[in-house]
């Protein structure tokens, strides 16, 4: 569980914000290696964020939640920067999305499911099975959205064309509202259910605009503002409210993929800056590391620690090595390729004043591409992967 809060101060009001954020322990993970549901129709990255609103005696809350596509899917890491990403086909399909939407609806009431992923390449056929699947299910809202193609990296704006598809539902849910005296004055309904492919960035600044929405509507209800305000009014209180859903997103992104949510800028300022681009394109690189050569190790270790694997001494370790260990061998990969490249290009620069020099050349690009091959080759073998439980 994360919590965080602000206080505004909104005209003569003093505003308190809090935002907690639960972590659902059914389908525990990181980022690459625990993708899509299970057989029981939980998924990964499941969590619910309530944000909190006290002021002059009221209190109010809005609950969303975000979670991985329900489907059987995964993406093995293999050293590429977007591995493949592959849609399990499974009888059990069809039954796994009516247990995972049967458990949301239960527990929120009337869902809306609010799909975030582009609609062509990897992510377009994840989409349009998700799609196909939803069309069977008729008691959920099905809402698809491709954030990129409509926002990119700065028209956060743009989100009022999907919030145009959804807000009469939306406002239709409302939120809790209790008064001083703990009369029950409002009763959220439903609950809307965003995903993109990681649940992370995109979901993210989704689901700060919306919440923002929310709290307007939560703020002229209590009469703080008139028909005519909004937050957005209020230039450094608005400011204190996007801090506290980018922080937010921060903590969920560090559990979950191991750095800082992208595209933390769109929630801050409302559009992408240059030094949220440089801090974005580290983030990637080191997302990239981590999963490759880090988070196979960290899956066994929440897989063990949340009991999902049972030691026990009756079966051998499965951290005893057979046979080719191939992560042990990347090191000395790694070096073959950038002293081949070194020297191919050292010997490159010789190859015109004689015969020998131009050998060594075409020698050396020789074993530097033959190594690379093999690397990429056997892409998966060199990354790091968990050894104590199944991806499903």
């Amino acid at each position: 569980m994360y919590m965080q809060e602000t206080q505004l101060k909104l005209k003569d009001s003093a505003v308190l914000i809090t935002l907690i954020s639960r972590r659902c322990n059914r389908r525990l993970g990181t980022r690459m290696w625990r993708r899509g549901a299970n057989l029981e129709g939980d998924v990964a990255n499941f969590i619910e964020t309530e944000q909190l609103l006290e002021v002059e005696g009221f209190r109010s809350s809005l609950l969303q939640v975000r979670g991985s596509i329900p489907l059987l899917w995964e993406q093995i890491v293999d050293l590429s920067y977007k591995p493949q990403l592959r849609i399990i086909n499974h009888e059990q399909t069809p039954n796994i999305v009516e247990r995972h939407f049967g458990d949301v609806i239960q527990r929120y009431g009337e869902t809306i499911a609010v799909d975030l992923t582009d609609k062509h390449g990897n992510e377009g056929q994840l989409s349009a099975a998700y799609a196909a699947e939803m069309e069977r299910l008729q008691k959920v809202r099905y809402v698809p959205f491709d954030f990129h193609h409509h926002c990119g990296n700065s028209n956060f704006d743009n989100l009022k064309i999907f919030y145009d598809q959804i807000s009469e539902d939306f406002e239709r849910q409302r939120y809790f509202l209790i008064d001083g005296k703990g009369n029950i004055l409002e009763e959220q309904r439903g609950v809307i259910r965003a995903n993109c492919i990681d649940c992370l960035d995109r979901t993210n600044v989704t689901q700060s605009y919306l919440a923002q929405k929310s709290l307007n509507q939560q703020l002229q209800r209590i009469e703080i503002f008139t028909s005519s305000e909004c937050l957005s009014m209020f230039d450094e209180e608005y400011a204190k409210f996007r801090t506290l859903w980018a922080e937010q997103g921060d903590e969920i992104s560090l559990e979950y993929a191991g750095t800082n949510a992208l595209k933390g800028d769109l929630v801050r300022y409302g559009k992408q800056t240059i030094g949220g681009m440089i801090k974005d394109g580290m983030s990637a690189l080191s997302r990239y590391y981590l999963n490759n050569f880090h988070d196979g190790i960290r899956q066994d270790a929440l897989d063990l620690i949340s009991g999902r694997y049972t030691v026990s001494r009756n079966n051998p370790s499965p951290f005893q090595l057979n046979g080719f260990e191939s992560l042990s061998y990347l090191p000395v990969a790694s070096a073959l390729v950038i002293g081949g490249l070194t020297i191919t290009t050292f010997t490159l620069q010789q190859a015109g004043r004689n015969a020998h020099h131009y050998l060594s050349t075409v020698l050396w690009a020789g074993v530097t591409a033959g190594v690379m091959a093999v690397v990429k080759a056997n892409g998966r073998q060199f990354c790091s992967r968990p050894r104590l439980c199944n991806l499903l």
